[in-house]
Formats: C-alpha cells, sequence, structure tokens
C-alpha cells in the first residue's frame, strides 16, 4: 500500500502544469504569464456581483458600483511586464471605442506605486485609470469567482457587475476582447 501511496505521489508530480513550471524555471522574468486562455461563462452560469474598492494612481476613490449598468473591462497589468506593455496600446484602441458605447476600462496595477503606473500610461497613452493594488484587494475579491493567476490577465464584467469572461494571459488577439467586450454589451437580462 505504501509503495501505491509513493508512485500515486510520483505520478502526479510528473503532471505538466505550465503556471508551476514558469515558477519553478527560475528565469528572474518577476511574472506567470498566461497562455491566452479565454474563458466565457454563460450568462445563466454567473456567480453573485463581485464587490471591489481601491484607489487609483491618481489618489481618487473606485468603487464596483460606479460601473452598474455598463460592461467594465478590468485589465491585471504591471510596468515592468513584457506583455502588459506590449497589449497596452490595443487596450487603449479598444478603450476608446467604447468609451460612451456600454463599457468602462479600468486597470489594476498589481506591484507599482502611483508614480510609476502614472509614468506608464504617460509612456503608452494609457486615458482609463488603473487601481493601485498592491495589497492585492480587487485580485482577491476577483479569485472567487474566476482568478487572475497571470499577469496580465483581463477580465470583462456584464452590466451586473458579474464575470463574464477572462483572458488569461496578454490579450494578443485584439478582436477577441472586441468580441468579448461587444457580446456582453449587448446581453440583455
Amino acid at each position: 500500500m505504501a509503495v501505491s501511496v509513493l508512485a500515486l505521489g510520483l505520478l502526479a508530480g510528473c503532471t505538466s502544469d505550465p503556471l508551476a513550471a514558469q515558477y519553478r524555471s527560475g528565469d528572474s522574468k518577476q511574472y506567470i504569464a498566461g497562455d491566452g486562455t479565454v474563458t466565457e461563462i454563460p450568462l445563466a452560469d454567473r456567480t453573485a456581483a463581485v464587490p471591489f474598492t481601491g484607489t487609483t494612481e491618481t489618489g481618487a476613490s473606485v468603487d464596483s458600483t460606479q460601473y452598474l449598468g455598463q460592461v467594465l473591462v478590468l485589465n491585471f497589468w504591471y510596468a515592468g511586464c513584457a506583455p502588459c506593455r506590449a497589449e497596452a496600446p490595443a487596450l487603449e484602441t479598444l478603450n476608446a471605442k467604447y468609451t460612451g458605447n456600454g463599457a468602462s476600462f479600468l486597470g489594476v496595477n498589481v506591484r507599482d506605486q502611483a508614480a510609476t503606473a502614472v509614468a506608464f500610461g504617460t509612456s503608452f497613452g494609457i486615458t482609463y485609470p488603473s487601481v493601485i493594488d498592491t495589497d492585492g484587494a480587487v485580485q482577491l475579491a476577483m479569485s472567487g469567482v474566476v482568478a487572475p493567476n497571470a499577469v496580465p490577465t483581463t477580465l470583462v464584467i456584464d452590466k451586473q457587475g458579474r464575470v463574464a469572461a477572462r483572458i488569461l494571459g496578454q490579450a494578443t488577439a485584439p478582436s477577441i476582447l472586441d468580441t468579448l467586450i461587444s457580446s456582453t454589451v449587448a446581453e440583455t437580462g
């Protein structure tokens, strides 16, 4: 019996978990990159609204209830993350498209201080605010529904404040995020 348990333990250790492999690699890139996996949550399967609060890089208070009645795109990022930098222009393009058209964008900076987030916004032309989430409060609020396990991660929150979709990792195809946003904006009920 002990041999069976040991063999099972050894086999379990051989399974491939790409996020765990990145962590164990010790390559010092300072983030766990997602693989771009898209998860859509059907309307009937969505849980309750996810409440969160925070303070933006400019010191403004943010509360999830401010976004009820519209779609919210939450992007978890930080300035030193290469995929975050790569996707920033596409996110800003989509932000411009949806401003006044049913969706708002809000960044969630998971590592930087406010000055760094402001500098990033200036460098990349980002016009939407970011919550400074160095204490992990927004990440923790979302983790009960769909964990933002990697940086970057982008969540699409529906008009009732429920998670509708997640892109785990860089939004490499902005058209996919655009489709997720537009279909969530078009939802009724």
